[in-house]
């Protein structure tokens, strides 16, 4: 028999910990009015999840995680022989493409940044289906509920921060003076590059955000290391005017405006005389 409710009178970690305590074997479906999402667990464990329809297909994953290149995913999606994404693991290995390690972290970390999500989520149906497994071709990895559930609750309390330090996205970035030097003593992950290659006045946090696949926790959490750090600085986009407060009924029209017009997200300019300084300086080091 199917388990449904909603999140408003049982919450997400709740879910997760009665899926973990009974050691579950079954599919998730929550949906709210602006997103769905789909788990899968087996003996208490998460192996899989989606989110609003997002690609999951592995040459998809690996693109996103910066394992392959686009030239090579698009020749993946054109060879209609690879039948499913086991056997697109076994060849890209074979091949030399990845590592089994590269696949095994890259489809981990696109599970656990779809599930992490949720745990914000307040409102929303959900109905859990026992039995109900992923399609036998996709990649499942077994991840402990208890991991999830303690560095889920914890993101939230750190999302609310990074929210009340970086309100509005719409703001732009610019380096300071001389950021190289204090480069000497900071190391940089993979994301924080493709954020630093993209920092640009013209270029506003939300749209360096939708072009590298970021949510808006990611993307503040990487923009307030970088402001702590003093490599960088906010600034008011170029070329926008410094919006002037507005009326009660203004903010209501803007609201209901921008709820009609669907989100593109331009490539943002990349200011590539400053990246490659940087990176020059990290190999002197």
């Amino acid at each position: 028999m199917a388990l449904k409710g909603n999140l408003r009178d049982f919450s997400t970690t709740q879910l997760f910990n009665l899926i973990n305590l009974a050691r579950k074997t079954g599919t998730l479906a929550i949906e709210t009015k602006q997103s769905q999402a789909r788990l899968c667990f087996k003996g208490g464990k998460l192996i899989y999840a989606t989110m609003d329809g997002q690609e999951d297909r592995l040459a998809t994953i690996l693109l996103r995680a910066g394992k392959i290149s686009e030239d090579t995913a698009r020749t993946i999606r054109a060879q209609s022989d690879i039948k499913n994404d086991k056997e697109l693991a076994a060849l890209l290995i074979n091949a030399n493409y990845v590592t089994q390690d590269d696949i095994v972290q890259s489809v981990r970390n696109h599970n656990l940044n779809m599930v992490y999500k949720l745990f914000s989520w307040s409102d929303g149906a959900f109905r859990f289906e026992p039995a109900l497994l992923p399609l036998e071709d996709r990649i499942t990895l077994p991840i402990d509920l208890e991991n999830i559930i303690m560095e889920g609750s914890r993101r939230l309390k750190e999302s609310e921060r990074l929210q009340e330090e970086i309100p509005d996205l719409d703001k732009a970035l610019r380096f300071t003076d001389r950021p190289d030097v204090r480069m000497r003593t900071i190391n940089l992950t993979v994301e924080e590059w493709r954020v630093v290659s993209f920092i640009n006045p013209r270029n506003t946090i939300r749209q360096i955000a939708q072009y590298n696949n970021m949510s808006e926790f990611q993307i503040r959490r990487i923009v307030y290391g970088l402001l702590q750090a003093g490599l960088v600085e906010l600034v008011q986009p170029e070329g926008v005017a410094a919006p002037k407060k507005p009326s009660a009924s203004a903010a209501t029209g803007a609201e209901d405006a921008r709820a009609r017009t669907p989100m593109t997200a331009r490539k943002p300019a990349i200011k590539r005389n400053v990246v490659q300084r940087l990176i020059d300086r990290i190999r002197e080091i």
